[in-house]
């Protein structure tokens, strides 16, 4: 007579499971990750916006200062952009761009500080430097005014001059759709970041 010889049956041992202090720590740095992405996506999206879409739509000229004349406010370096303005609507106390001389491509940025208008001459505009002492020799007549300023980012209009000139064009857009382009995969990554978060929860609950 055979004698059945019985094993004993496998015992499957649990998988170690993670201590929960180090679930949190890593959850913790997956959002912190994400945090940074999010600010720097928002960051990348209202340079862009500020920089580059909204002054062209609104037909608004870069301009750089490079001189000390307008500081505190404008120092070397500023971006600014002008908007195109009528003279009857200028006003004291205004920043607006004028051609040294009428017909030349040449700017200045200053201050308006005193307008007169006498009936026989027309409208003319005394202009200053917020860090002159003297007001500018010559009035300025509406023929030389270029814009009046719409608002200014500091620290970039070094970047500005960089890329000005004759490729200016192309160069503005291609810059806009890099910025548009890293935007678009910043959103990209996260959304699939969130489904294979989603994914791997789901996967770990049917177990």
């Amino acid at each position: 007579m055979k004698t059945a010889t019985l094993e004993p049956a496998p015992v499957e041992v649990p998988a170690a499971e993670v201590p929960a202090e180090t679930r949190k720590e890593h959850g913790l740095l997956h959002y912190i990750g994400l945090g940074a992405s999010a600010a720097l996506l928002l960051a990348v999206i209202g340079l862009a916006l500020i920089l580059i879409v909204i002054p062209k739509v609104a037909g608004a000229t870069p301009l750089t200062v490079l001189t000390q004349s307008m500081e505190p406010k404008y120092p070397p370096g500023t971006l600014i952009y002008d908007l195109p303005v009528k003279p009857a609507d200028i006003r004291i106390g205004d920043v607006i761009t004028y051609q040294i001389q009428s017909g030349k491509p040449a700017v200045i940025s200053h201050r308006v500080i005193s307008i007169n208008n006498p009936s026989s001459s027309g409208r003319t505009f005394i202009l200053k430097g917020d860090n002159n002492s003297f007001a500018d020799p010559a009035p300025v007549i509406p023929a030389q005014i270029r814009g009046r300023l719409w608002y200014a980012v500091p620290l970039l209009g070094f970047v500005n001059n960089t890329v000005n000139g004759p490729n200016r064009s192309w160069i503005v857009d291609l810059l806009a759709g890099g910025l548009f382009a890293y935007a678009a995969y910043m959103i990209i990554s996260g959304i699939a970041s969130a489904s294979r978060s989603r994914t791997k929860k789901g996967a770990s609950a049917s177990e």
